[in-house]
């Protein structure tokens, strides 16, 4: 299956660039990125649970084991397996527990995911939120890699925040200053976050992290 990226191009780029010139210096250096996105939103959810609390590693080589056995990713299929089959491919009882919770409220139609498009951001975050297994961090990043919402800037993502502190010499991100690079980036949040999590990443060697050293 060929990889779909997030969808962005020049124009948001300019508006960015026009909006906030440290930010400005960092795309011309990176230049595009491309990251994977999966529209698919009741897979998004579950790979989401699937990759709670362990390594990225650990959740591609469970996720591989879940696509053989199940072929196709759905409510029905999930359903299909018993708790200890969805356990014996690397799944916590816990997880388990999510995902089955998931797949019967959209086989049932207790949640329909088709609805959530028109929703707005902080609506789609309330509804996803009342999932068991899933929290506001992990709905924020359904919006982005999933249902590519345009505007996702995520306090709760420890990377990004750590970006912001290396763009902007902060030795800390309060709400306040957040919130102010939040509206700064508007309405291309998503697209600003993809270069805080490049930044945090290392992809501007000289680029250091202000926070300060914990004691030893």
């Amino acid at each position: 299956m060929e990889t779909e990226y997030f969808i962005y191009g020049q124009a948001e780029i300019d508006e960015l660039k026009s909006n906030d010139k440290k930010l400005a210096e960092v795309i011309d250096k990176i230049g595009m990125i491309k990251r994977g996105v999966n529209p698919d939103l009741f897979s998004a959810l579950i790979n989401a649970i699937v990759g709670q609390q362990i390594s990225t590693k650990a959740q591609k080589t469970i996720w591989k084991r879940m696509q053989t056995a199940l072929i196709d990713i759905n409510p029905e299929s999930i359903l299909s397996l018993s708790d200890t089959e969805l356990q014996s491919l690397g799944l916590s009882f816990r997880k388990v527990e999510y995902i089955k919770n998931i797949a019967e409220k959209v086989h049932t139609r207790a949640l329909d995911l088709s609805k959530l498009q028109f929703l707005t951001n902080d609506e789609v975050c309330s509804e996803l939120s009342k999932l068991k297994g899933i929290g506001i961090w992990t709905a924020e990043m359904i919006m982005l890699f999933s249902m590519q919402r345009k505007n996702i800037v995520s306090f709760g993502d420890l990377a990004i925040v750590r970006g912001m502190r290396m763009l902007y010499h902060h030795r800390e991100i309060t709400p306040e200053k957040f919130a102010k690079y939040k509206r700064r980036y508007r309405p291309n949040g998503s697209v600003a976050s993809l270069y805080l999590w490049a930044i945090a990443g290392g992809a501007i060697p000289e680029m250091k992290d202000y926070a300060p050293q914990k004691k030893k």
